[in-house]
C-alpha cells in the first residue's frame, strides 16, 4: 500500500512517515522517469557526440551543473560522480538531446534543454535576422528638438510615376521593410503589373491597384538627419483634379514629375496635359519652391539621355515662367529613375554626378520655411471619420495647438475639446504650423463637420460668409464669361459652387490700372475684379491678411476656368 493513502495512528509518527516518503521519492527521481515528456529531436542542434568518446558524459554534467547554478538551484550529483571537467568553456559544450537531467520532473526536464537549446539555436537567428531586416523607425529622443516639418506633393500627368518614386523613396529611408516590398512584388507580378509594386506602398486602395491610377491623395512619412517629411501623392488623372488641389494645398513644395520616355513628355506637356495644369494649381495653392524630377531616365527609349533631359527642360522653363516660378531661385531641375531608385538618395555614375546632389539629399539642404507659431489658430480640414469618436485630418497652417485645448468649429461655431493629436500617425501633446495632423474632437459629431471647415481659437475667429470680391485671371475658356456664370469654387480645402454676381471692372496686367467703366464681360487671358456669392457659407480671409486661406481656383467642366485671389469680405444684408 502506497504510504501516503495511509493515515498516522499519532502526530509523533507523522515526522517519521514523511522522512520514509522522502526517501521513496529520491530514489524514484534517480530511476528513470516513465512520465517524463516524449523526446523531440531539436533539427538546429549540434552533432550528436555518443558517451563512449572519453569524456562526454562528464561534459554533460559539467553543463548542466552551470546552467542550474545560473538558475540559482544545486548542482546534481549522480552515483557519487561529482568531479567535474572544465577543459572546455560552459558555453561551447555539446549537451546531448536525448540525455535526462537529474531530477526527474517537468521542470527538470525543461529548463537545461530549454537553455541549451537557446544557445545553439542563437548564431542561427542572428544570421536570419542579418538576411531580412526590419523596418527602421526613426528614433525619437524624448528631450529632442523637433525636426522641421516639410510637406511635399508629388503632381504631375497620369503614369509619370509619381506613386513610384513615393515608394522608392519611402524602401531607401526605411519606412518600408523588404519583406513587405518583395509581397508587394510577388502580388503585382500575379496580375501582370510587374513594374507597379512600388506605388503600392501608397497606393492602399484596392481599387487604385487593380487599374494602376492614384484616386485620393496617398499619405506616408519619412525623416533625414535635419527634417521630418510628409509625403502627399495626389492623383495625376484629370478625372481627380479636385482631389490633387486639396493636397497641394497643405504643401510647402511641390515636386513635379515628368516622364522623359519619347511621347509620354508630349502628351503630358501639351494642351489639356496635367502637367501644365498641375504645375499652375501648385503655384495657386501657394507652393513657391518646385522640383522637377524627369523620371524614367532609364527607360530604353531615353538610356540617360543628356539631349532628352535638355530637351524637356527647355520646354518646361518657359512655362513654369509664365505660371510665376522664379526659374533662378524656385526651379530645381533633376534626372532620376524611380523603378531603380538612381539619383534618389545615393548619386549615380552618369555625366550628372557633379552637378546634382541626390533629391532625398536636396530636399535636407532646403532652407526652413517661415511659420507664424504666434499666430492665430488656423487648421482647414481635409477629411473626417468616426473611430472611437470623430477624427478629423488637416495641416495646421498657422498657431499652436495642444492636448486638452479648447478650439471652435467655424462656420458652425462648434466649441470643441482635443482629446488626442497624432502627427503622422506618432502621439504628441503640442503641434506647430505645417504639421499634418489628426486630431480626436470632443463635443461634436462626424456628421456635423465638412472638408472646409476650420479650427481656430475662441480669441481669434476666422471669417465666414458667402460674398466676397475678388481679382481672378482667366486661364482658359473658349467663351466669353459676364455676371450669372457658375463654376465650381476651390478654396484651401474647401469645395463650393460660385456665382459670378458681378463684373467691377478691368485690371491692366502689365501696369496693374483699373478700367473706370464696368466691363459686360471678360474672356481668356484678362485680369478683372469680380463679386462672387458662394451657395453656402464658407471660412475664408483676404489675401492681405492671410493668404493661404485667401488664393482660389475656380473649375468647370472639369478644366480649370480661372484663378484669383479675395480681395475684400462683403458683409451679408440682413
Amino acid at each position: 500500500m502506497d504510504p501516503r493513502d495511509t493515515a498516522p495512528d499519532s502526530w509523533e509518527q507523522e515526522d517519521d512517515v514523511e522522512a520514509t516518503i522522502d526517501g521513496q521519492l529520491d530514489s524514484a527521481l534517480l530511476s528513470l522517469n516513465v512520465n517524463a515528456k516524449p523526446f523531440v529531436p531539436n533539427v538546429n542542434a549540434a552533432e550528436f557526440v555518443p558517451t563512449f568518446t572519453g569524456n562526454a558524459h562528464s561534459e554533460m554534467q559539467q553543463n548542466a551543473w552551470l546552467m542550474w547554478t545560473v538558475c540559482g538551484r544545486a548542482a546534481p550529483v549522480e552515483n557519487g560522480d561529482s568531479e567535474l571537467t572544465t577543459e572546455e568553456p560552459w558555453d561551447q559544450i555539446e549537451a546531448e538531446p536525448n540525455e535526462k537531467e537529474p531530477g526527474g520532473g517537468p521542470r527538470g526536464d525543461r529548463e537545461p534543454s530549454m537553455a541549451a537549446t537557446t544557445e545553439e539555436t542563437a548564431p542561427e537567428m542572428m544570421e536570419e535576422e542579418e538576411e531580412t531586416p526590419a523596418p527602421k523607425v526613426p528614433a525619437t529622443q524624448p528631450d529632442a528638438p523637433k525636426k522641421e516639418h516639410i510637406n511635399v506633393v508629388f503632381i504631375g500627368h497620369v503614369d509619370a510615376g509619381k506613386s513610384t518614386i513615393g515608394g522608392q523613396i519611402m524602401y531607401l529611408t526605411g519606412m518600408v521593410d523588404k519583406r513587405t516590398l518583395e509581397k508587394y512584388e510577388r502580388e503585382a507580378k500575379e496580375k501582370n503589373r510587374e513594374t507597379w509594386y512600388l506605388s503600392w506602398a501608397l497606393d492602399t486602395n484596392q481599387e487604385e491597384r487593380d487599374k494602376g491610377k492614384t484616386v485620393e491623395v496617398g499619405r506616408a512619412y519619412f525623416e533625414t538627419d535635419k527634417k521630418h517629411f510628409t509625403i502627399l501623392d495626389a492623383p495625376g488623372h484629370k478625372s481627380f483634379v479636385p482631389n490633387m488641389i486639396g493636397g497641394a494645398s497643405q504643401a510647402d513644395l511641390a515636386v513635379l514629375v515628368i516622364s522623359a520616355r519619347k511621347g509620354e513628355f508630349e502628351t503630358g506637356f501639351e494642351k489639356g496635359g496635367q502637367t501644365r495644369e498641375h504645375a499652375m494649381l501648385a503655384k495657386t495653392a501657394g507652393v513657391k519652391h518646385l522640383i522637377v524630377l524627369v523620371n524614367k531616365m532609364d527607360d530604353p527609349t531615353v538610356n540617360w539621355s543628356l539631349e532628352r533631359y535638355e530637351e524637356c527642360k527647355e520646354k518646361l522653363v518657359p512655362f513654369l515662367k509664365k505660371v510665376g516660378f522664379n526659374p533662378k531661385k524656385d526651379i530645381y531641375f533633376m534626372p532620376c529613375s524611380g523603378l531603380t531608385g538612381a539619383n534618389l538618395k545615393e548619386p549615380t555614375d552618369i555625366w550628372f554626378i557633379h552637378v546634382w546632389l541626390p533629391f532625398i539629399s536636396h530636399l535636407d539642404s532646403l532652407p526652413n520655411f517661415k511659420r507664424s507659431s504666434d499666430g492665430p489658430v488656423r487648421l482647414p480640414i481635409v477629411d473626417k471619420y468616426k473611430d472611437m469618436g470623430t477624427v478629423i485630418l488637416g495641416k495646421l497652417e498657422s498657431g499652436c495647438i495642444f492636448k486638452a485645448q479648447q478650439l471652435v468649429m467655424m462656420p458652425n461655431r462648434h466649441v470643441v475639446e482635443l482629446l488626442s493629436l497624432l502627427s503622422d500617425d506618432v502621439e504628441t501633446d503640442d503641434a506647430q504650423p505645417g504639421e499634418n495632423l489628426k486630431l480626436r474632437l470632443k463635443g461634436i459629431e462626424e456628421e456635423e463637420i465638412l472638408p472646409g471647415f476650420i479650427l481656430c481659437n475662441a480669441e481669434n475667429l476666422c471669417h465666414s460668409g458667402r460674398t466676397f470680391d475678388a481679382q481672378i485671371v482667366i486661364i482658359e475658356h473658349k467663351s466669353i464669361i459676364c455676371p450669372g456664370y457658375n463654376a465650381v469654387l476651390h478654396i484651401h480645402t474647401c469645395i463650393e459652387e460660385v456665382q459670378i454676381t458681378a463684373l467691377i471692372c478691368l485690371v491692366d496686367k502689365k501696369t496693374g490700372d483699373k478700367s473706370k467703366t464696368r466691363p459686360r464681360f471678360v474672356k481668356q487671358d484678362q485680369v478683372c475684379i469680380a463679386r462672387l456669392r458662394t451657395a453656402g457659407t464658407i471660412c475664408l480671409e483676404t489675401f492681405k491678411d492671410f493668404p493661404q486661406m485667401g488664393r482660389f481656383t475656380l473649375r468647370d467642366e472639369g478644366k480649370t476656368i480661372a484663378i484669383g485671389k479675395v480681395l475684400k469680405l462683403v458683409a451679408e444684408r440682413d
